[in-house]
């Protein structure tokens, strides 16, 4: 079996941890900013090693799979390194802060003989792999239109501030680069079609926030006390309206947002066809909507006795017993780490770094369309 280590101890870099653990795989130790968090760390989640830096954790024979969730302007160095040093790739999105950079990754990873996976995790939970099987099977028949939303609340107030809302820091597109690809690369995939044009509005709704003179986390629940603060030009989207055309045609628009209240993580999508329709929200995960014209809507409850077998083997527990967001990296490294033990098998059954490639293209596109005020076509090269 394989053996980690994972760079990065922010908000996701324990829930690598943690679902690497629940598969029985070994997490040789942590890298953190400094050795002294590193170190921290350690102790906190009991690993062997606390790494002072990477090249130490590079060095590290011990060490097969590499885990990237630093922030988000790292993973392009960190990826290119640990795959000069002949480890395999997990790496969290964005794949990198620009297509250069990414297609670059994607030409690397063809070539180096190594799993390179991105952590597009919400294609495990067990109801969209359910959906995508019925869409396949023809069940809900030729696909009129997909409407969705992402949205959160945890930038809502000029005082909620993290690293993500500068483009430096985060990459260019924000709300659509940090969640909204999770949206893009799960309907691409549940439909089986790319997107390839998109029209994109995208707003700022807070021009300026309040740093606060301490560190933040992302999605903290503490605020911070009046005057422990400077204000920071922002220089990327709260908020996004996108019109998109996939490969067969299908038409669907897509709203993105941080600052809608109450919204605490919400993943959104419906897709109607003629036959009928399926929608699904991710907080309520267990949950898939079915909708007919001629018969009783219906609420199938994730259950693996109902569910057809691709879903089922995303399934672990018995209906009624919840699964959510942690299961669903467990779910994806139990995909990515069978690869790394069998061998990559064509096509891949994770995400790629050609998926990652694909959402910064996007991300690029939307840009370009919201600056431009028109339509966008999607070009992918490598």
């Amino acid at each position: 079996m394989a053996t980690a280590a994972v760079i990065g101890t922010g908000f996701i870099g324990p829930v690598h941890i943690e679902a690497l653990r629940r598969l029985g795989i070994t997490v040789r130790g942590v890298l953190a900013s400094t050795a002294e968090k590193s170190q921290r760390a350690a102790q906190r989640w009991q690993l062997p090693r606390a790494y002072r830096s990477l090249d130490e954790l590079l060095a590290d024979s011990e060490v097969d799979v590499v885990h990237i969730t630093s922030p988000n302007r790292f993973h392009y160095e960190h990826a290119v390194q640990a795959l000069q040093a002949g480890k395999h790739v997990i790496c969290e999105k964005p794949l990198a802060l620009n297509s250069q950079q990414s297609s670059d990754l994607v030409r690397r990873a063809q070539t180096c003989g190594k799993v390179c996976a991105v952590c597009y995790n919400i294609r495990y939970y067990p109801l969209c792999q359910e959906a995508r099987h019925r869409i396949a099977q023809g069940q809900i028949g030729r696909i009129f239109h997909v409407l969705g939303s992402y949205q959160q609340d945890w930038l809502l107030f000029p005082t909620d501030y993290n690293w993500r809302v500068l483009a430096s820091e985060g990459g260019a597109a924000r709300a659509v680069g940090d969640i909204g690809t999770h949206w893009l690369d799960l309907v691409s995939f549940l439909l089986g079609q790319a997107v390839v044009s998109v029209c994109a509005d995208l707003r700022t709704i807070w021009p300026k926030r309040r740093r606060p003179l301490g560190s933040t986390e992302t999605f903290q629940t503490k605020f911070q006390a009046a005057g422990s603060f400077e204000e920071v030009p922002i220089d990327t989207e709260d908020f996004a309206a996108i019109l998109l055309r996939f490969a067969d045609g299908t038409p669907g628009m897509l709203a993105v947002s941080q600052v809608t209240a109450g919204a605490k993580n919400r993943l959104l999508w419906e897709i109607a066809g003629e036959k009928g329709a399926l929608a699904w929200n991710s907080e309520r995960p267990d949950e898939l909507w079915c909708g007919f014209r001629d018969q009783p809507n219906q609420l199938l409850l994730r259950d693996p006795a109902l569910l057809s077998a691709s879903a089922r083997a995303c399934a672990d527990y018995p209906g009624g017993h919840n699964e959510g967001f942690p299961d669903t990296f467990k779910q994806l490294f139990r995909a990515i780490y069978a690869a790394i033990e069998q061998g990559p098998t064509h096509p891949a059954s994770y995400p790629t770094f050609e998926d990652g490639h694909r959402e910064v293209v996007l991300c690029e596109a939307i840009l370009q369309s919201h600056q431009q005020r028109r339509w966008v076509d999607i070009s992918i090269n490598v």
